[in-house]
């Protein structure tokens, strides 16, 4: 599927985003491992989110119906889209989803391969669930996710006493878990799917595990747990669990921040002000907002309340008068991992030159997105290359022209919102891969006033 974005628009107004997947995913599969009752509002609808819910049917029988039924809901049913307020009316009430869980002690062996999909969030953390399951069980994925690296999760489950193996490093995983021991784990490459996939396989092993990152990252795992009343201490980052067991819980997903990072950026360029309510504005997820304040983008979060220990408000953006150029260095990279897409493509319409430092991790996402953003860029007229392991982009604007998603999320949306302020016209290729993290992408923007066709 192709769409024409014109430039010429503002992009702005108030606006509501779909659930944060990366808190969607550790909380179904706390709720699914439950003993007790849970109650998940505003669940967002995206492909991964449901993959997710799927794998979880398979292993917990006692909330198989619902999570079934959830992740064949179609998608219009329920409000998992980004929408525009209409004079000020409230959100409308979204569906909510049920699940009566018996603990992680009534996970059964599955009836066939768990497909994660396109998700590897759901492979990672799911592979820490089942390395302390006393059965066999394999988790497998589509093309793409069977390329990306799965090592790094499976040496510190088997350090803890699981038989994890694979191909060459690749899924699909077979897991085969069981009594487990804690560990102490220094993580070699910074990433929060490994970090939440040793802390889940912790609250479940003898003795204390601790993770120490070389690099902070998300934090979603351990708020979770210890919002649940898990023994938990966390400091110099280092996190560390013993086992437990949590009881059910009720809880609100808030919107995704990743996603509303794609609006602000929109806003940036086109000189509008923009308003995105109710979004997660966990501190380890906001640092873009930084890096877009030093490229002259006035955009600040307003804390309102708090949801399973994540801190939710509003964020606010001001019109923008001119962007500038900056350097994100490599310490930086993994709290802005998912946004430099679209940070990048703010910086190629900068008044002057950007780096994005030691961002190798951009080498095993969907896509390779450290040569595709600067491909993507150069395609659109602008100026931008790989230096080692660094991204360098030129600034001074792009053209126009086309350019392809190549199947990646993240990409997508960073082309549509690239092309919001060129100088001519960008056909997107393959605009429906938004739809994986960011269900309504597109009629989100019309609503708030881009011109897209197609």
């Amino acid at each position: 599927m192709r769409a024409t974005v014109r430039p010429g628009s503002r992009v702005g107004g108030e606006v509501v985003v779909p659930g944060d997947k990366s808190i969607a995913h550790r909380w179904l599969i706390l709720a699914a491992t439950a003993s007790g009752t849970s109650v998940l509002h505003d669940l967002p609808p995206a492909l991964d989110v449901r993959s997710t819910a799927r794998c979880l049917a398979a292993l917990a029988p006692a909330t198989r119906d619902a999570l079934e039924a959830w992740a064949e809901r179609p998608r219009h049913e329920g409000d998992g889209d980004g929408f525009t307020f209409n004079n000020g009316e409230p959100r409308p009430p979204s569906s909510s989803l049920t699940l009566r869980a018996r603990g992680r002690g009534a996970l059964e062996v599955p009836s066939a391969e768990l497909d994660c999909g396109n998700s590897g969030t759901t492979m990672r953390l799911l592979a820490g669930v089942l390395a302390s399951c006393p059965f066999p069980a394999v988790l497998t994925g589509d093309a793409s996710l069977r390329t990306r690296p799965m090592e790094r999760v499976a040496v510190p489950l088997r350090e803890m006493g699981a038989e994890v193996s694979m191909t060459e490093g690749h899924a699909p995983i077979r897991l085969e878990g069981g009594r487990l021991r804690g560990i102490r784990y220094r993580t070699p490459v910074p990433s929060a799917q490994v970090k939440g996939a040793v802390l889940l396989a912790g609250v479940a092993a003898e003795g204390s595990t601790t993770v120490q990152e070389t690099a902070l990252t998300r934090d979603h795992t351990e708020r979770a747990l210890t919002a649940l009343g898990a023994p938990v201490e966390a400091s110099d980052g280092n996190v560390t669990v013993t086992a437990f067991q949590h009881g059910g819980f009720e809880a609100s997903v808030p919107g995704d921040v990743s996603s509303a990072a794609f609006l602000v950026a929109a806003a940036a360029l086109t000189g509008a002000e923009l308003v995105v309510r109710g979004v997660g504005l966990n501190p380890s997820r906001t640092r873009f907002l930084e890096v877009m304040r030093r490229m002259g983008v006035a955009a600040e979060g307003q804390v309102h309340g708090r949801e399973l220990g994540e801190p939710v408000g509003d964020l606010q953006v001001s019109r923008t008068a001119e962007l500038l150029g900056t350097t994100v260095e490599a310490s930086e990279v993994p709290l802005v991992i998912d946004e430099i897409p679209v940070l990048a493509m703010l910086a190629a319409h900068a008044g002057s030159g950007s780096r994005f430092c030691g961002a190798s991790e951009l080498r095993v996402k969907e896509s390779d997105r450290l040569e595709g953003v600067a491909a993507a860029i150069r395609e659109l007229g602008g100026a931008a290359e790989v230096q080692a392991d660094d991204l360098v982009v030129a600034g001074g604007g792009l053209g126009g022209g086309a350019g392809d998603a190549g199947g990646d999320h993240r990409m997508a949306m960073a082309l549509a919102i690239a092309a919001l302020s060129a100088r001519g016209p960008v056909e997107v290729g393959g605009i429906q891969a938004a739809e994986v993290s960011f269900p309504g992408f597109v009629q989100t923007l019309r609503a708030l006033g881009a011109h897209i066709e197609g």
